[in-house]
């Protein structure tokens, strides 16, 4: 357990080989806010490395997540449009997402623009399923999401990518990294522009439904992004790291108030970590996250949201015994809302005191942290979480958790003029999961069922015209995840099924909460021969409703994605992949497309 105090430059170099089938051996951060392998955590976790994300030929984030065990998906037409991520069926503004340990995402919305952030600047993605309020605070309904960019370290090393593809899509990346034994640094910056397709099929008022107008033209996108990542650790032990992000779009989009945005997303961080003693390590960060937006209608500005989010957070892990861990910290955010929308209210704070105890001992592994935040707005709030792991065999262990969680109202659910109400109360849920995994000679393999109970979840009540605290939730689900070497192939599948009712006691009890599929399907199968690397991956979803009263079906679907890599010479490759093969037609969320059929080439040179 001593071990996890390590600097944080460790922390950051895992190694995931298969889509999906986490390295166990690898080292996360995430579930604990320690550093421990994923073969150690208690936790339900998937890490995407960044092998991973050229292997997959990935364009956008939304390619990296979708599949993903527990991740249901939705988008509103293509690349660049606003884009939900529900989190073992929670709703979408459940999900605590963190950029570099810096909490990211819309103040207003409550949401973050994943369609947005650059693919070829990510590191590696942790994705830890199950409450996580009790270290994070607000949001961690459903889980976290962390995303890491590029780091460096080592030998100069430049990195380059061009691509093109179907619907006018070209994209190029070019960056370096380097730094030495003690020191790390990358530089970079990419770039992506598509013409795009019909985002909407919507029907205009009166009878209105989707993006409310009828607009059968093609909604391109465009964003233009860098990252700057560096930070040494000094003779005495002590340690810098400084991040910086920033992302601009454009996009165009159906709509009947606004039907084209300029976006920026922007990241500031920094971290100092030292040890006062070999048993206690302290690390400090500090961070800045925006969230900007102007909004035309035919070009003609409408609107302009600006959201600022200030985070401090200072942690102590203290190994005091042997396998015992020791983690008491606090954290303060401050949210800010400025624009041309008047808000009632437009900014306020947060302040979290947390703790968290690991042990080991023998063939059993414990966990429990313990969290009081004292917002502004709502008061203190309680939350808490008990795991345990008990190993049953060599290579097979059991778990079983608790976790308690909660989640503020968002500025627009609270003060939006018309919509908006602020008697509203934060949600809040309990979680009870058990797992069984085991690494056999042949690969390894994991099973987790779940139950979550949601209180006070906020939905909009047609009755009033705004959202109020009408509904509880009551989400089972069950995850398995199965990763194999099968002769020369590397075969991985992951299978969810979710049952997320709606336990409101009005008119929709008993329903299917909205936009989630109940069952969903990943298979990735890959192998090299040769110069050639081959591969193929099946994505299936079974049917999902689009409303609360589940009136509006949408239809299951399937898609088979192959691609090919061929190494040209040493560090350079050329890359192809066909999205949806067989051209299906479907939808994530009603009235919006999906991509057809489409072809991409990328030109990669990565040392």
């Amino acid at each position: 357990m001593i071990e996890r105090c390590l600097p944080a430059a460790a922390l950051l170099l895992s190694a995931s080989p298969a889509a999906f089938a986490t390295d166990l051996n690898s080292i996360i951060v995430t579930a604990t806010r320690t550093a421990q392998t994923a073969d150690e955590t208690l936790s339900s976790l998937t890490v995407i490395t960044r092998k991973e994300i050229e292997r997959q030929q990935a364009q956008s984030v939304q390619d990296l997540l979708r599949g993903a065990p527990g991740v249901t998906m939705t988008n509103n037409g293509g690349p660049g449009k606003a884009t939900a991520v529900f989190l073992r069926g929670t709703e979408s503004d459940h999900v605590l997402v963190l950029l570099d340990g810096v909490t990211i995402g819309s103040a207003t919305l409550g949401t973050t623009a994943f369609q947005d952030i650059p693919v070829e600047q990510i590191e590696r993605i942790e994705i830890v399923r199950g409450p996580r309020s009790s270290l994070y605070g607000s949001e961690a309904i459903g889980g976290v999401i962390q995303i890491f960019t590029r780091k460096g370290g080592g030998e100069l090393k430049p990195f380059f990518s061009i691509g093109a593809g179907s619907y006018q899509t070209y994209n190029a990346s070019a960056g370096v990294s380097g730094g030495g034994d003690r020191g790390w640094f990358s530089v970079s910056a990419s770039g992506i522009d598509t013409e795009g397709f019909n985002a909407c099929n919507g029907k205009p008022s009166p009878g209105g439904a989707g993006c409310f107008t009828t607009a059968p033209d093609k909604d391109g996108y465009r964003s233009l992004s860098g990252s700057l990542r560096a930070g040494y650790r000094f003779d005495n032990g002590i340690e810098t790291d400084f991040r910086a992000l920033r992302a601009n779009g454009k996009n165009e989009f159906d709509g009947s108030f606004v039907n084209e945005s300029e976006s920026a997303q922007q990241v500031l961080g920094g971290t100092l970590r030292f040890s006062p003693s070999a048993l206690w390590y302290v690390s400090l960060t500090a961070g800045r996250s925006r969230d900007e937006s102007d909004n035309f209608m035919d070009g003609t500005f409408k609107s302009r949201f600006d959201t600022e989010r200030d985070t401090l957070s200072l942690q102590n892990d203290i190994a005091i015994a042997a396998d015992h861990l020791l983690t008491v910290g606090a954290d303060y955010q401050d949210d800010r809302v400025d624009g041309t929308t008047a808000y009632a209210v437009t900014s306020r704070n947060n302040t979290g005191l947390f703790t968290q105890y690991q042990r080991r001992f023998g063939v059993h592994d414990v966990q429990l942290s313990l969290r009081r935040d004292d917002n502004e707005q709502f008061g203190n709030r309680n939350t808490g979480g008990a795991a345990w792991g008990y190993a049953l065999r060599e290579g097979m262990r059991l778990t079983a958790s608790y976790g308690s969680a909660f989640k503020a109202p968002t500025f627009n659910e609270l003060y939006f003029p018309g919509f908006g109400s602020a008697n509203l109360r934060p949600e809040q849920s309990d979680s009870f999961e058990l797992g069984l995994s085991g690494k056999p000679s042949w690969g390894r393999w994991s099973l987790n069922v779940y139950e979550t109970r949601i209180d006070d979840l906020i939905a909009f009540d047609a009755s009033t015209s705004a959202p109020a605290n009408i509904d509880q939730a009551r989400i089972r689900g069950l995850e398995a995840v199965l990763g194999a070497r099968l002769g020369n192939w590397d075969l991985n599948t992951n299978i969810t099924l979710l049952d997320p009712k709606n336990r409101s006691g009005g008119a929709s009890d008993g329903n299917v909460l909205p936009r989630r599929a109940r069952r969903s399907l990943r298979v990735d199968a890959d192998r090299h021969v040769g110069h050639y690397r081959l591969g193929v991956t099946l994505l299936a979803a079974g049917n999902r409703y689009d409303d609360l009263a589940n009136t509006r079906e949408l239809g299951g679907y399937a898609t088979i994605d192959p691609r090919v890599e061929y190494t040209l010479a040493k560090d350079w490759r050329v890359q192809a992949r066909v999205e949806n093969l067989f051209d299906k037609d479907y939808e994530t969320a009603a009235f919006f497309n999906q991509p057809g059929r489409s072809l991409y080439v990328t030109l990669r040179y990565q040392p």
